[in-house]
């Protein structure tokens, strides 16, 4: 009895690490699993609060430089600025590459007045003059199809996934991602659905 207790133990905890390997979302009758993502392992030099509430994506660009920066990079950056660490939940490198900056289920640092509501994604670039690549924003398609899945938010609207500058005065997330918002939008409705 002690025997099949303890393999059912580690049979449960080994499960338990595979789950959270490969975090899934089950909706509507079918399995989202979550996209790949790299972890960073980011040190943040405050205590972070957990969120309570998620109400909308919001998505952004590094803006004045078209340069691949890291989550890391981005992560020194804002602890200069005083903050915690990286205000991003996540950031899309130039390849498509999704990585984790702060925990997904902590209050970000990336839209004032907004934080305690939404996740943020952070998709590399200047799009006042630059395009995202087509990599990028697969990921990122991905990526928001997903958490609309994990936080049950249905992205059929125009009020859940969300550009920066929807929300605050600021160009964010450059004009040339901006215009494809709406398009955005429809793919991550696509994969939502199928």
């Amino acid at each position: 009895r002690v025997l099949f207790r303890s393999i059912a133990l580690i049979a449960s905890g080994f499960f338990a690490d595979l789950l959270a390997f490969m975090p899934m979302v089950q909706a509507k009758g079918k399995t989202i699993v979550c996209p790949n993502i790299k972890e960073t392992y980011l040190k943040f030099v405050l205590p972070l609060e957990n969120r309570l509430q998620t109400d909308f994506i919001v998505l952004h660009h590094i803006g004045e430089s078209n340069e691949d920066f890291s989550a890391a990079e981005i992560h020194r950056w804002h602890i200069n600025n005083g903050w915690a660490g990286i205000g991003y939940h996540f950031v899309i490198r130039k390849n498509g590459t999704i990585e984790r900056g702060r925990p997904v289920d902590t209050i970000g640092a990336h839209c004032y007045g907004y934080n305690k509501r939404s996740v943020g994604i952070n998709v590399v670039g200047d799009f006042e003059k630059d395009f995202p690549t087509n990599d990028q924003l697969r990921s990122a398609v991905q990526l928001t199809a997903y958490l609309c899945q994990l936080y049950r938010l249905n992205p059929f609207g125009d009020e859940v996934i969300l550009g920066h500058r929807d929300l605050n005065n600021t160009l964010c997330p450059g004009k040339n991602f901006y215009a494809e918002l709406h398009d955005f939008r429809t793919k991550t409705q696509k994969v939502f659905k199928t």
